[in-house]
C-alpha cells in the first residue's frame, strides 16, 4: 500500500469533500498518511484527523514562515502534542528564505528550527525538514544535530542538487519525493532520484499542492501517488509495485520505529 509521508488534509482546499476523499483512500491503494502541521497555533486540524481516521498519523511543528510569531508557549505545545501516540514526527520545520530576505528573519528562523530540532532529539522522534532557498544553512544545522542523538528524518520535497542530496544520504536521512518528479523540467530532481538508494526514499504529496502530471495545477491528493511511483520506477528500472513496497517499508521503519 502507498504511504504518503507528507500531506495537509486540514487545508481549506479539502473542506467540501474531506471525508469522502479520505474514505476512498484504501480503495485507491493508499494505506497510511501523515498529516503535517505547519502554522503556529494551527495544530487542531491534524488532531481532528488523527482521531477520526485510523490510517492518518500526525507530525507536529511550525513551518519557518511562522517563525516570527512563535513563542515559548508554541514550543511547549509542540512538545506536549509530540507525546500523543499517533504523532510520529516533528515537522514541518526548517528554513525558507524565498519570501524572507532579511538577515534578522534568517536568524529568527534558525533559532526556531534549532528549538524544534531540540524537541525532536529529546522526545526521540524523527524530523521533517522544509528547506527553500536555504541549502547551505539547512545542511549545516542538520549536520550539527546529526552529530547528536537524533532519530533520523526526512528532507521533505527535496529540491537541491545531487551533491547536497549525497550529504543527507550519508547521514542516513530520507529524501521525500513527490509530484515534481513527473514534471518535464525536473532535471535536477530526476538526477537526485537516480543516485539516491531506493532504501532512502519516501513518497509524499504535500497535498493540496504539487500535483503530478497529468494533474499538474489541480488540487493534489494521495490518490495521485501512483504517478510518482511510476516515474521513480522508470528512473530506477524497476516496477512501480516495487517502489510502493520499498518506500512503504522505509516510511514505517522511520516513523513507526519498526
Amino acid at each position: 500500500m502507498i504511504f504518503d509521508t507528507h500531506a495537509h488534509y486540514d487545508d481549506e482546499a479539502f473542506d467540501e469533500d474531506r471525508d469522502q476523499l479520505l474514505s476512498s483512500m484504501k480503495d485507491g491503494g493508499v494505506g497510511c498518511i501523515v498529516n503535517v502541521c505547519a502554522s503556529a497555533g494551527g495544530f487542531g486540524g491534524t488532531l481532528e484527523l488523527i482521531k477520526a481516521y485510523p490510517f492518518v498519523y500526525g507530525a507536529v511543528g511550525v513551518h519557518p514562515d511562522d517563525a516570527g510569531i512563535m513563542t515559548q508557549d508554541t514550543l511547549d505545545e509542540i512538545r506536549r502534542l509530540s507525546h500523543l501516540k499517533k504523532m510520529v514526527a516533528i515537522g514541518e520545520i526548517g528554513l525558507d528564505y524565498y519570501w524572507h530576505k532579511e538577515e534578522a528573519e534568517h536568524k529568527q528562523q534558525q533559532e526556531m528550527f534549532r528549538a524544534q530540532m531540540d524537541i525532536a532529539r529529546e522526545e526521540k522522534l524523527p524530523f521533517m525538514i522544509h528547506s527553500r532557498d536555504a541549502a547551505e544553512d539547512t545542511l549545516e544545522i542538520v549536520k550539527e544535530y546529526m552529530k547528536k542523538d537524533m532519530s533520523g528524518g526526512i528532507i521533505h520535497c527535496f529540491s537541491y542538487s545531487k551533491e547536497i542530496a549525497a550529504e543527507y544520504l550519508k547521514m542516513g536521512l530520507y529524501l521525500g519525493i513527490g509530484g515534481v518528479l513527473t514534471f518535464k523540467n525536473a532535471k535536477k530532481l530526476k538526477e537526485v532520484a537516480a543516485i539516491a538508494p531506493l532504501s532512502q526514499i519516501v513518497l509524499e504529496t504535500d497535498c493540496p499542492y504539487m500535483a503530478p502530471e497529468p494533474n499538474r495545477g489541480r488540487r493534489n491528493s494521495s490518490l495521485n501517488l501512483p504517478y510518482v511511483a511510476e516515474a521513480l520506477a522508470q528512473i530506477k528500472g524497476i516496477t512501480a509495485e516495487e517502489v510502493i513496497a520499498v518506500t512503504e517499508e522505509n516510511a514505517k521503519r522511520l516513523l513507526f520505529r519498526t
